[in-house]
């Protein structure tokens, strides 16, 4: 789904599953500054667009995913997961109920998958799932004073239109570097097929320890009880003497020891290059990693010690 967008000022398309929307519009520094003061909106129409109706659509979402689905307010944004029986991240999503349906958003390309494990579930649930990127697209805005930062859903045909009223646009670069800041994960990106929550800062945000059972529960309350995820997503700061970012799926190395991969990386307008990557558990927070012949220094975002925050609590 080419976005209409591209055709603004300055617009450069985005690259591999990005290319659809535009990477930036001239300044993507400027961009950035512009969302940190909670101004403008991103471009995200080419990621993929699910609904979920029918009356049982909430207790059923609640028995298959991560997340307390049931009594789900409406206009309440959240996050999912649904997980392989071993506990593995085969699809993430975020959406937000009007009391009649559940929208949802996923990767670009991600879409149609996820629908078609929904179909396989459905049972007897008086449920329907359809594929809407046609017909919806997706935008960010920043937070407020007034408010936190949101997605919005808007009719693909009204996007021009909506974003003639939320300007200016900011482009994916600049929604990246101040993702991959906050250390939030992007989902087929910063994971792979052995990712599971506990090692992506995935338990509170996607994952409620509250609720019954679902899909690979096991694996996610006995690595929460026993504290030892075994990697964690680190921030990396980049050398920035080289004019240039890791490709994804650059090894990281200590010494001449591999130790994991890099998923996203951007440059940010204030931290210069940073990156996300997966790393194992027993990394030394402090080591100092070499990340495609370049070193990079790691800021923590999942502890690798949280054993010893959740046990006393127990």
């Amino acid at each position: 789904m080419i976005s209409p967008l591209l055709h603004l000022p300055g617009a450069v398309g985005g690259d591999g599953i990005d290319a659809p929307v535009a990477a930036h519009y001239g300044s993507f520094n400027g961009e950035q500054r512009v969302l940190e003061a909670g101004e403008g909106f991103v471009d995200l129409s080419h990621r993929d667009v699910v609904s979920v109706t029918g009356p049982d659509r909430l207790t059923w979402l609640h028995s298959l995913t991560t997340q307390f689905f049931d009594g789900l307010a409406p206009g309440v944004w959240t996050q999912a997961l649904i997980l392989s029986p071993q506990g593995h991240v085969e699809h993430a999503f975020e959406g937000v109920d009007d009391g009649e349906s559940f929208v949802a958003h996923t990767e670009p390309g991600a879409g149609q998958a996820l629908v078609d494990f929904l179909d396989r579930m459905r049972f007897m649930m008086r449920v329907e799932v359809a594929l809407r990127t046609s017909e919806t697209a997706v935008a960010w805005r920043p937070a407020t004073s007034e408010r936190g930062a949101t997605y919005d859903l808007v009719p693909r045909e009204r996007l021009e239109d909506y974003a003639a009223a939320a300007g200016p646009a900011a482009g994916l670069w600049a929604f990246e570097a101040l993702r991959i800041a906050r250390g939030e994960p992007r989902f087929g990106i910063d994971t792979d097929h052995r990712s599971i929550p506990n090692e992506l800062g995935w338990i509170g945000p996607a994952v409620h320890l509250d609720k019954g059972c679902y899909r690979g529960q096991e694996t996610v309350a006995r690595v929460h009880t026993l504290g030892r995820p075994p990697r964690r997503l680190t921030l990396l700061h980049l050398d920035g003497s080289e004019n240039r970012l890791p490709p994804h799926g650059s090894e990281v190395s200590v010494g001449e020891k591999v130790v994991g991969f890099v998923g996203s990386s951007a440059r940010h307008h204030e931290l210069g290059p940073i990156a996300l990557a997966m790393v194992k558990r027993n990394v030394a927070i402090d080591a100092v990693l070499t990340v495609d012949d370049m070193p990079a220094a790691q800021e923590v975002v999942v502890d690798p010690e949280v054993g010893l925050h959740v046990r006393p609590q127990r």
